[in-house]
């Protein structure tokens, strides 16, 4: 195994300055750490991971927490998988590598971040509703950031739900849609998302005059297409008096696609149709989904940024939210034009 007093040996220069150059630390010359750069590299040194650990305090690995249970998307997720990548690829280019965290042989994830000697955390989607796990990493004092879920004493940098749902609604208002129906996604979980959302389409109704009409309300029992078509045949079977129908995920409006066509209506002759996510797969449905797009590049981009912030101990907000852009296609009609 080729160590630093190989590569000292073999440039000319001590151990120490060495160590500083492989490191990116010291005030060396350009000329100098490149030799030294290049010459490990030539004698294919590896660097001892678990000595730099314990001599420098870090280990330079960053946990990522992501367990979809719920959703059951994996890495296909429309907004979760843009975010991963993203991160890693900035993460990356400051010096870290990623490392998933998960709970298993029943050890906490704060156990796991322990037990890999983490230098910070991102929490993408844990696989519990439990908020109060995280704590340990409040007290403790990891460097931490949350993509998806509100969790008190840690940077949540999401979408503005909120926001969202109210320009959903409105949307529709304009469109002249009175009676519009909120298919949303199960709402005691660990996300927000679907909570915040209709908060923000109540809103929009109240400030335009309009009624929120619990009958109009339908809960699907999971975040996948099948949960959202059976609850959207539970709506219509409950009631028919709408027009319009706000879908708290892509992913949820396929399924209500697909019951429309069993129930023999036309889309968006007779149900007019948003959902959120802009999910890749809208190219594979007709008529094209109106939809809101999150920035998941900013989200990420945001995340590593908060991440590095806090590992070099500089203060952080609690809450960083950004907007969604809602994309305009096929699937809502405008009642204004009859």
């Amino acid at each position: 195994m080729v160590t630093i007093y190989d590569i000292a040996k073999a440039t000319g220069h001590s151990a120490p300055t060495v160590s500083k150059a492989l490191n990116g630390q010291g005030s060396l010359s350009v000329k100098t750490r490149k030799l030294i750069v290049d010459t490990a590299k030539e004698m294919g040194y590896e660097p001892n991971i678990t000595a730099r650990t314990l001599t420098t305090k870090k280990s330079n690995l960053i946990g990522v927490i992501y367990d979809d249970t719920g959703m059951n998307l994996g890495f296909s997720h429309p907004l979760f998988s843009v975010v991963l990548n993203r991160f890693r690829d900035q993460v990356e280019n400051a010096g870290y590598d990623i490392i998933f965290l998960s709970r298993f042989y029943k050890m906490s994830y704060y156990s796991h971040a322990r037990y890999r000697s983490v230098d910070g955390v991102i929490i993408i989607n844990p696989a519990t509703n439990d908020l109060g796990e995280f704590k340990e990493f409040v007290d403790e004092n990891i460097p931490r950031v949350s993509t998806n879920s509100i969790i008190n004493g840690i940077c949540t940098i999401i979408t503005d739900n909120e926001k969202g749902g109210y320009e959903a609604a409105e949307y529709f208002i304009k469109k002249g849609h009175k009676r519009i129906a909120f298919l949303s996604a199960p709402i005691k979980e660990i996300s927000s998302a679907p909570q915040e959302r209709l908060e923000g389409f109540k809103r929009a109704l109240k400030d335009n005059h309009i009624t929120f009409d619990e009958d109009l309300f339908i809960e699907s029992r999971t975040w996948q297409s099948e949960g959202a078509y059976e609850a959207f045949k539970t709506l219509y079977k409950r009631t028919q008096d709408f027009t319009a129908v706000f879908c708290a995920t892509d992913t949820m409006a396929f399924g209500l696609y697909r019951a429309a066509e069993e129930l023999g209506l036309k889309i968006p002759q007779d149900i007019s149709v948003i959902g959120f996510d802009d999910d890749f797969s809208d190219n594979f449905i007709s008529p094209h989904l109106t939809s809101f797009h999150q920035d998941a590049i900013q989200i990420a981009d945001l995340a590593a940024d908060m991440m590095i912030q806090q590992i070099a101990e500089i203060p952080v907000p609690d809450f960083i939210r950004c907007d969604a852009k809602l994309i305009e296609r096929l699937s809502v009609k405008n009642l204004n034009q009859n």
